[in-house]
């Protein structure tokens, strides 16, 4: 079954959502760890490995965006972000500060079910990937400064750990297996997230915006991550 033994954190001041939530989710056979505020969720993950996590962007003692970047700076997993918000700029936001995928309340359970699963069997297909390329020859980008290393999944900056998500390691390490070559936003977002790509999709774009901040870039003269107008992105030899 492929929920067997995955562990879902939810997230929600609001009662009824995350007790529904809660049931939809038992019903799949997910093990569910639930909290009304942000209190003692950090040490809820270090104590329990946690596969995905469901966060309500709203919190009366913390913004879901702080909590999430909080997470984001030890864990890797999957987050989906629920807002009642519905400005492009708060979902954004939201991927800037490291969430995987975000929706938009009121919506029915059954949809965010299958977000779930999704990001779910994305994260199973990506650490499957990485532990096949483990068992290959070392595999080691240095570029100007930038190291990435796929065997050892690490990414350093003049020798100074760069946390990057699984996603934004994907599209470096694309970027980097294609040195010098132009690839289109659609192949990028293809290749990496293994969707179709919609031409409304700026979640390329988002990502790359906040790989280039993690890497300390100047937007408008990037040393690594170039913008080619019209096309996409690349990394140059």
């Amino acid at each position: 079954m492929e929920s067997l033994m995955k562990h879902i954190l939810i997230v929600d001041d609001e009662k009824e959502i995350t007790d529904l939530l809660e049931v939809y989710l038992l019903n799949e056979g997910y093990h569910v760890h639930k909290f009304y505020t942000g209190k003692g969720v950090l040490e809820c993950l270090e104590q329990q490995p946690i596969d995905l996590a469901i966060l309500d962007i709203m919190l009366p003692d913390v913004d879901g965006s702080t909590l999430c970047r909080e997470i984001r700076k030890k864990w890797f997993f999957p987050i989906i972000m629920l807002t009642a918000k519905i400005a492009s700029s708060d979902k954004i936001n939201g991927i800037t500060f490291g969430a995987d995928d975000y929706i938009t309340k009121p919506f029915h359970p059954l949809e965010l079910l299958a977000r779930v699963k999704a990001q779910l069997r994305r994260a199973e297909v990506y650490n499957q990937a990485f532990t096949k390329e483990t068992t290959q020859k070392e595999e080691i980008y240095n570029i100007r400064g930038l190291e990435l290393n796929a065997t050892e999944h690490s990414c350093h900056l003049y020798e100074q750990a760069v946390a990057l998500t699984p996603i934004e390691f994907s599209i470096v390490l694309y970027l980097c297996r294609h040195l010098g070559q132009a690839i289109s936003t659609e192949e990028l977002f293809e290749q990496v997230w293994g969707e179709k790509y919609l031409d409304c999709n700026n979640t390329v774009m988002t990502h790359i915006a906040r790989i280039r901040e993690k890497l300390h870039e100047n937007a408008r003269k990037p040393k690594w991550i170039k913008t080619v107008w019209g096309v996409g992105y690349k990394i140059e030899e």
